[in-house]
């Protein structure tokens, strides 16, 4: 048996084709809207948040499930042209995760998906030594059961976990419980638990499920992190947005960067706003990942929207 390689990150997740389809305008209900090319490219969470760190020079490990359609060959082919370690489990006779997003003249996207639910994940299809042979475990939602396993398994081996969620999938609440960085959408934090203050859901989050921190991305609002002592908050940069898919999947990747550069936390939250960014600049989920060197430009030289009314600074622990 061949001896699994240490890896600096490995990703328990999702993986999409999407194609992308850019509109001079969203669709009205009835109306007929004239677009030029789609484009079919390789998405989804956890999938294009690895590959983003294996581009700016970290090794990877991703673990999902295809189907034995093109769209298969499209992600073994990505992933071994980029040189990540990829364990793709293929279910016979079924399509690979499909998205559709249509893409507005300002750059917002909107998702269909299409998910066959053999394509879920099961906790008895990891092997043990792909999660523990790793610096740090990135996990997404969607398959519950295989996320709580691999966060299990890195939390006994001392691994730090990162999860990106943005829905209340079920079980969810056990998984929560073994996150250390817990950074989700915006709305997140309020839906769980029904505290309509994000500041207050936030502070809930961490110390309901002892996470080392709770944090929410708010698009061009930045992102909103809580330590347990005080809250941190970094703005967005501006740029020229051609659609944002996939900023939230490129933000955890300038996160989990710096996190395993040891990087002071205004600082990784910072570089994954940049990185973010400018992902944002070019059409699909990976189109815009940068260097290393290009996002610590925009970190020195851009532009940024400006704060309301979150501040970097020491705040009370309510009981």
């Amino acid at each position: 048996m061949t001896k699994t390689s240490k890896v600096d990150l490995v990703g328990v997740g999702l993986n999409a084709t999407d194609t992308v389809i850019p509109l001079p305008h969203f669709p009205s209900a009835g109306s007929k809207v004239e677009f030029g090319v789609a484009k079919i490219l390789p998405g989804g969470q956890v999938a294009s948040t690895v590959v983003a760190c294996q581009q700016w020079g970290l090794n990877t490990r991703y673990v999902g499930k295809i189907g034995d359609d093109s769209a298969a060959n499209l992600h073994r082919n990505e992933f071994a042209r980029l040189g990540v370690e990829a364990h793709l489990l293929t279910v016979p006779h079924c399509a690979s995760q499909q998205s559709f997003i249509l893409v507005d003249n300002e750059g917002e996207r909107t998702v269909l998906h299409r998910h066959d639910d053999a394509l879920s994940l099961h906790p008895e299809e990891l092997a043990h030594e792909w999660i523990v042979n790793a610096r740090a475990l990135h996990v997404d939602g969607w398959d519950t059961a295989a996320a709580i396993r691999a966060a299990t398994w890195a939390r006994e081996a001392g691994i730090p976990v990162i999860a990106d969620l943005d829905e209340l999938y079920p079980q969810v609440e056990q998984l929560l419980e073994k996150i250390d960085y817990l950074i989700v959408s915006r709305d997140f934090p309020t839906r769980l638990t029904g505290e309509p203050d994000l500041e207050t859901a936030l502070r809930r989050m961490h110390s309901g499920y002892n996470n080392v921190l709770t944090a929410a991305t708010l698009g061009h609002d930045g992102v909103l992190a809580w330590d347990g002592e005080r809250f941190h908050y970094a703005s967005a940069y501006r740029v020229r947005v051609a659609d944002t898919t996939g900023a939230g999947d490129i933000f955890h990747a300038g996160f989990i960067y710096g996190l395993l550069q040891g990087w002071p936390l205004e600082r990784q939250l910072d570089f994954a706003c940049a990185a973010a960014a400018l992902n944002c600049t070019a059409v699909g989920a990976r189109g815009g990942i940068q260097s290393t060197g290009a996002i610590e430009d925009l970190m020195k030289t851009g532009s940024r929207y400006q704060a309301e009314h979150f501040v970097s600074v020491p705040v009370p622990v309510r009981s």
